[in-house]
């Protein structure tokens, strides 16, 4: 991955780089983690660490499994299940609290990752997560992406 953030005038070998090149990938990430509820897209992400947007595309995806929107929005659901759960918003203000412009993207993209709409988790979240801990309920309900799910039940024997 010795794309365009490689500086010729600076000798380095290919391992060097490829770490320099994964920070600046994390940098990303780690913006996107901070940031979510802002205004992001891939062009502006990418003008950030200045290369192309299809480039950062493709890094991306090949370091972390998934391109830089679809991580995005991962971040945005995990943050609205939160949200949900805690019963005070309505749908339209998670959706806006959360960085989403369109109630109908946000209302798909969620049912996608979560398996219900977010009107329904809302209800059914906040009878299933009475008295367990916010950290502990964040982590039991986290978003599963289909190639997370397991394949299989795994094998006690």
């Amino acid at each position: 991955m010795a794309g365009p953030w490689h500086d010729p005038r600076v000798p380095s070998s290919s391992a060097e780089q490829r770490r320099r090149d994964l920070a600046r990938l994390r940098r990303v990430r780690d913006r996107i983690d901070r940031e979510y509820a802002q205004p992001l897209d891939v062009e502006a992400l990418a003008r950030g660490v200045h290369v192309s947007a299809g480039y950062l595309s493709r890094a991306f995806r090949q370091a972390y499994g998934e391109s830089p929107y679809s991580y995005l929005m991962t971040r945005r659901i995990e943050r609205a299940m939160a949200l949900l759960r805690r019963g005070d918003l309505s749908v339209t203000e998670v959706c806006f609290a959360v960085g989403c412009s369109s109630l109908g993207t946000f209302s798909t993209r969620f049912t996608e990752l979560v398996g219900m709409p977010p009107s329904t988790y809302r209800r059914l979240a906040a009878e299933a997560t009475v008295g367990i801990p916010a950290c502990v309920a964040k982590q039991v309900t986290r978003p599963v992406r289909n190639r997370e799910a397991p394949a299989g039940e795994p094998s006690l024997a």
